[in-house]
């Protein structure tokens, strides 16, 4: 298998703790290669902006790329756990990940902040998921934000195609529900793979619905490909899409089919656009400087995803230092404790307060309704 080859430990010590120095010991897996690439990426470049030391403490992060490989995601986390002895884990990338990996970071009692789309990671609460703390807005309230603007433009009937995975489907579940509670009928329901190279039977289908609008619901690159082939056979009514596409390479892969989509996704897209109270603008404007310095270019919005986690790990790391050492139970219980305790802390994508029944812990500060128009990100008003 390669997975030596692409699970390599990658300890990036240039900008890391070394591990002569370092008291506490991240895990980070994303997606730099595979079908999750254009996700993973700046996922996997904003690891070295991450805490170095936080309070007394010196942190360690050793880097994984799962290559979009659930069963990559699975070893990677084992190996965390069994050989690492990591305190918390970060990432992966993917939703289908995310859940392969939810056994067993619950078994073994240790953090995992997951920069991923679905909601199934943090609901229904249960024993497994109080491990996790999600740094991506979820599915409900962005879903919220993309209803009322079809209540609003008219729209009746809606057509979804969605990835076959768990982003796909928790995003068909609460779609139909809240499109029902709004009077709007679901015509038709398809689903893709994310390596797919042709989408052409599902389109059909949904363009033969003809409905008033459609969801395309699919992370990163495989956005593109539903819209596109829409737009090939000469569909004209709105499209929308989930945060899963608040990349500028949706824009450069799309170019002009993807004009007048309408998304709901943090402020990262429209930044300049935002008023200076808003809570999160800082924040975001220094994490893009710091990538940009960096790395050359601007991330997109799912390198924030791992930042905030940096963020939230800061807030979280010196009350769990007060009752056990990294590398014990104790300081692992705790650190989950004290995640589970934020409150208003401010990050690039939003505002968190976790509570034991949401970890994910946003609100409506950490959305906007976007569009494209002229080929760009604009703030739709």
């Amino acid at each position: 298998m390669h997975y030596k080859k692409l699970v390599s430990s990658l300890l990036l010590s240039a900008c890391f703790a070394t591990a002569a120095h370092a008291q506490m010991k991240v895990g980070v897996v994303s997606s730099a290669t595979g079908p999750g690439a254009l996700v993973g990426i700046p996922q996997k470049n904003t690891v070295p902006l991450l805490p170095t030391k936080i309070g007394d403490l010196s942190v360690e992060y050793v880097a994984v790329d799962d290559a979009s490989d659930p069963t990559a995601s699975v070893t990677a986390v084992k190996k965390f756990i069994t050989e690492q002895k990591v305190d918390a884990i970060i990432g992966p990338t993917g939703s289908p990940n995310a859940m392969a990996i939810l056994g067993f970071v619950a078994e073994a009692e240790v953090p995992l902040l997951a920069p991923v789309g679905t909601i199934a990671i943090v609901l229904p609460m249960d024993d497994k998921r109080k491990w996790v703390f999600k740094t991506t807005q979820n599915d409900g309230i962005i879903a919220e934000a993309l209803v009322e603007h079809m209540v609003k433009t008219g729209v009746k009937t809606l057509g979804f195609i969605g990835t076959g995975d768990p982003y796909g489907e928790t995003w068909h579940k609460v779609m139909s529900e809240l499109a029902a509670k709004h009077g709007i009928r679901i015509v038709a329901n398809e689903r893709f793979q994310r390596p797919d190279t042709s989408v052409t039977g599902q389109a059909l289908k949904v363009f033969g619905a003809k409905p008033d609008a459609v969801l395309v619901a699919a992370p990163g690159g495989p956005a593109v490909l539903p819209q596109t082939t829409l737009f090939d056979l000469g569909y004209k009514g709105t499209m929308y899409q989930t945060h899963g596409a608040a990349l500028n390479d949706f824009l450069k892969l799309g170019g002009k089919k993807v004009e007048g989509t309408v998304l709901a996704a943090g402020l990262m897209l429209v930044l300049d656009e935002m008023p200076d109270s808003n809570p999160s603008k800082k924040v975001a404007a220094d994490y893009i400087d710091a990538y940009r310095k960096l790395h050359g270019t601007v991330p997109a919005t799912f390198g924030a995803n791992m930042y905030d986690a940096g963020l939230l790990l800061q807030q979280a790391v010196p009350e769990a230092a007060k009752k056990g050492k990294p590398g014990s139970r104790e300081f692992r219980l705790a650190l989950r404790d004290a995640l589970e305790q934020t409150r208003e802390v401010v990050g690039a994508q939003g505002v968190y307060n976790m509570t034991p029944e949401d970890h994910s812990g946003f609100d409506k500060r950490g959305r906007e309704l976007i569009t494209v128009k002229n080929g760009n990100w604009t703030l739709l008003r």
